[in-house]
């Protein structure tokens, strides 16, 4: 399984943009939810004054682009190509049936100049910002009411050069929420391909209140030490197919959430169907995780072959009292890790609350969860599977999981409370909860 693994992510995030990776043909994907279009009426970011010297501001070059995009409404839309050289620019809001396209050599990059990025208001799931009560800074690249919609091109790179931000947040001298580095909101049929992303203020790709997006073949990087970094995060948006990627940042490489306590529980869009495929990366934090913010529920989460090194969690479900919300129907299988802290952890006592508002008797469920197929290197402690005493987490199946320690260390064990579940063919041997016989039958894996 592991040589799988590596071979398969090798092939699509590495390999893919310069061989053709024949043995893998019929590898199953679900990125047809979202073809790739192509786009007869053709425009370049020189046609409107752009300069790709890294240092002349290039705004109103894109918003001149994009608004002669929107406005002449070409028949089968307009694709927006970036040649070669580096172009800085404020924050643009993109258009409907449009592709942004990166020709190799391509960056755009982000103004550190902080007066410079507009404000806009909170998310209604979240009730505030993020980090900071009141609005939230624009995202660099952000859509909103939008249809057809890619972002492509030959491995052209997006920087939102952090820094500047990474520093404001340690300091505190934050006022309001770090921007992402691309949103898109209640916006449907969009494609994000072959482009790499890094140095982001705060979230990488956030898609949010939409429906149909495919992300896939793409590089998504951070330093570790980058605050809030996380690579992928499907909030409250349905039909999401994240493929074959490559991500290293600060925070968690995906993250499903979908609003955060009182305000995700009124507002009440769950993130469902979602599959996330192919992808490997490193985190101080962790690999693939659902929530904390999870009010406004979560199920049909698909997750496979997965590969994940330097990592503190591998598989990280998480939520908390306040939040509300059921997560149901997750499946995590196929994951290799290597030099991880923890390799699987359900928790129902983690992430902050946005005010004093929230309701301590809105209890989250936790059910019908499956991890299976599942071999870890040097992990330092196989799991821990934490319910609430009045919200037990029901229905937890592992099934064919090894999880290995460093050479001469000790296995530790397994931690759970408040769970219900079974176990089959799980080393080391987990916790009694899950192991009873009688509660073994509610495992409804083929094994």
């Amino acid at each position: 399984m592991r040589r799988f693994v590596f071979s398969i992510i090798l092939c699509f995030a590495v390999i893919a943009p310069f061989l053709n990776c024949r043995t893998l043909a019929n590898v199953v994907t679900c990125s047809g939810i979202v073809p790739m279009r192509y786009r007869n009426d053709k425009i370049s970011i020189t046609d409107f004054g752009g300069v790709g010297d890294g240092r002349t501001l290039n705004t109103k070059a894109f918003r001149e682009a994009i608004f002669r995009i929107d406005h002449l409404k070409r028949r089968g839309g307009t694709l927006l190509y970036i040649p070669p050289g580096e172009y800085l620019t404020e924050s643009f809001n993109l258009t409907s049936r449009m592709t942004l396209y990166l020709a190799r050599g391509a960056v755009i990059k982000a103004t550190q100049d902080v007066s410079r990025w507009p404000l806009i208001a909170p998310l209604p799931s979240y009730g505030r910002g993020r980090e900071r009560p009141g609005g939230r800074y624009m995202s660099f690249i952000h859509g909103d009411g939008l249809h057809d919609v890619i972002i492509t091109g030959e491995n052209g790179t997006i920087d939102g050069q952090g820094g500047v931000w990474w520093e404001m947040w340690r300091r505190r001298s934050l006022q309001f929420t770090r921007p992402n580095l691309v949103e898109f909101m209640h916006s449907k049929n969009i494609l994000i391909s072959n482009v790499i992303f890094k140095n982001s203020p705060f979230w990488n790709i956030h898609p949010v209140y939409s429906s149909n997006v495919v992300m896939r073949y793409l590089t998504i990087l951070a330093p570790t030490d980058s605050p809030n970094t996380d690579g992928i995060d499907p909030d409250s948006s349905v039909h999401v197919c994240i493929e074959d990627s490559f991500i290293s940042t600060g925070d968690d490489l995906v993250s499903v959430k979908s609003g955060w306590d009182e305000y995700g529980i009124t507002y009440a869009r769950p993130s469902k169907d979602i599959t996330i495929r192919r992808v490997t990366g490193s985190s101080p934090f962790s690999g693939i995780s659902i929530g904390s913010e999870t009010s406004g529920g979560v199920e049909n989460v698909l997750v496979e072959y997965i590969t994940l090194y330097n990592t503190g969690f591998g598989i990280h479900l998480k939520t908390n009292i306040g939040r509300g919300g059921i997560i149901r129907n997750v499946t995590v299988s196929d994951v290799y890790m290597e030099n991880v802290r923890k390799g699987i952890k359900i928790a129902g006592d983690s992430g902050d609350h946005p005010d004093d508002n929230y309701n301590p008797n809105a209890l989250p469920v936790v059910k019908d969860i499956t991890i299976k197929d599942v071999w870890g290197e040097n992990v330092q402690q196989p799991g821990s599977i934490n319910g609430l005493k009045n919200s037990p987490f029901t229905g937890i199946c592992l099934s064919n999981i090894n999880i290995h320690g460093g050479t001469g260390s000790r296995k530790a064990p397994w931690q759970c409370s408040d769970v219900s579940g079974g176990a089959v063919k799980v080393s080391p041997w987990p916790c009694a909860q899950l192991t009873s016989t009688s509660q073994a039958g509610a495992c409804n894996i083929p094994f």
